[in-house]
């Protein structure tokens, strides 16, 4: 019976290991930055070029350690 409900809820196998990615602040700081971008588009355009340098570097940085940490997992998963 409590296999039937585990399945049933949709929910993995006790057996098996669940994968979460480890926390991370890059997409806030990717949304923060990609406002002040937009707000530099009206405003200054010093203020977009370096807005728009900082989403870049954290867009390569956040790519990287998602590639770092699905590197990481078994094989079988």
């Amino acid at each position: 019976m409590a296999d039937e409900r585990v399945n049933g809820a949709g929910l993995a196998p006790p057996s098996e290991a669940v994968h979460l990615p480890g926390p991370t602040y890059l997409p806030a700081v990717v949304a923060m930055f990609t406002t002040i971008a937009l707000v530099g588009v009206v405003l200054n355009w010093i203020v977009f070029g370096m807005a728009t340098a900082v989403v870049l570097y954290c867009i390569v940085r956040w790519i990287n350690d998602v590639r770092r940490d699905i590197g990481d997992l078994p094989l079988e998963h």
